[in-house]
């Protein structure tokens, strides 16, 4: 009877680089037995020299730890999975304040655990993590998937709108049978049958100025998936004043930009756009079209960067603008650099506090939190002109 193994990441290389095997036994040390003899390099990483399992190794059978079942002698049988996790190193490193997981979430995230950048530790941050995503529309919905779907164990959206056909083109987290209703009901719904151990708190409102800050203050991470530039600036200013990061994407036809406005660490919006375009002179999406896929993309690549920054790994988009070009299916990088002028995080701010953003950027429409913005290539000769790249 075929047992799959899970084979993670740092031990790939003992097994010819899979990271599955299907392997026979009636119960986890004959399995393992098997794998340690067809991979004899493995022994040692696997087993001390008395025999027994190292203390660093951790073995699940599907979704229970063996230490808490029979250990080597836990029965297995066809179909079901044995993954092999590394121990966190220390032991006790993670801090007791992380939430645990249950036995159905190590299942789950079992893809996640094997891999020596989340393991147990990364995907209990996820748990803990609090993101606010500013829209349930094209940016939002992919965001809004790939998120739950990761195990962020809370996430916050803001929308007021509800779910129109013309939305189903491209706003995946909602279906026909949810036309008609609050896109937030349907986000709700969709979200909670991809991981039901997600917490979901919705915000059915329009973002002012009078609300921001007491909304966002409570996540940790904001991804902007707005269609308007009043909201836009006020995402950036609460950000900016709060001290926290703001993963911007946004669309037009067939391009996007993607970038991690963090005004500890980097720049901030205002750092590219001191101020707003005249009225009516960028078009939304309902006005200028937008392909459908494209926020599928934009919106994917705000998820990583949040993951990312939620894990605390890799290199985040901080000072790097991203423009993709659908059409050429191109990614070009531009760099981004601090105003030292900039009115909200320069050296002498004059935004200390929210103001009438309409008023600023001289509109009054309700916005459409659906990510449309500038072309990538207004953005790009813009953001040249100013950071000299």
């Amino acid at each position: 009877m075929a047992i799959t193994v899970l084979i993670p990441t740092p031990l790939r290389p003992f097994v010819g680089g899979k990271d599955a095997l299907e392997l026979e036994g009636e119960n986890v040390g004959e399995v393992l037995d098997q794998l340690t003899s067809d991979h004899a390099e493995l022994r040692k990483h696997l087993f001390a020299d008395d025999g027994r399992l190292r203390s660093f190794v951790n073995v699940y059978v599907n979704d229970r730890d063996i230490r808490h079942l029979e250990r080597e002698g836990t029965r297995v049988g066809a179909g079901d999975t044995v993954s092999i996790i590394p121990s966190i190193a220390g032991g006790t490193a993670v801090a007791e304040s992380l939430p645990k997981l249950s036995h159905e979430e190590i299942l789950r995230y079992s893809r996640h655990l094997i891999l020596p950048d989340v393991g147990v530790e990364g995907q209990r941050k996820l748990k803990a993590a609090r993101v606010l995503l500013i829209g349930a529309g094209g940016l939002g919905s992919p965001a809004a998937l790939y998120l739950a779907a990761a195990g962020v164990g809370t996430l916050g959206i803001v929308d007021f709108d509800v779910v129109d056909k013309t939305n189903l083109q491209r706003q995946i987290l909602h279906g026909t049978d949810t036309v008609g209703i609050p896109k937030l009901e349907s986000a709700r719904r969709r979200v909670q049958d991809l991981n039901p151990n997600v917490q979901v708190e919705l915000f059915e409102t329009r973002l002012t100025s009078a609300n921001a800050l007491d909304i966002i203050r409570e996540f940790d991470v904001v991804a902007d998936g707005t269609d308007n530039f009043p909201t836009r600036y006020l995402v950036n200013d609460a950000c900016v004043l709060l001290g926290k990061p703001n993963v911007y994407g946004s669309i037009f036809r067939f391009e996007g930009q993607a970038s991690v406005f963090y005004a500890k660490e980097g720049p901030c919006y205002r750092c590219l756009y001191a101020e707003p375009p005249p009225a009516g002179l960028v078009p939304s999406c309902a006005e200028g079209g937008v392909l459908g896929v494209l926020p599928g993309i934009i919106g994917s690549i705000q998820a990583m960067e949040t993951i990312k920054f939620i894990l605390g790994r890799g290199e985040l988009l901080i000072g790097r603008l991203l423009l993709f070009d659908a059409l050429r299916l191109k990614f070009r990088e531009l760099k981004l650099e601090r105003d030292p002028d900039c009115p909200v995080c320069g050296r002498n701010p004059t935004v200390t506090s929210l103001i009438d953003y309409e008023a600023f950027c001289g509109v009054g429409a309700e916005p459409v939190y659906d990510g449309a913005e500038v072309t990538a290539l207004d953005l790009k000769q813009r953001a040249s002109r100013r950071c000299g790249v």
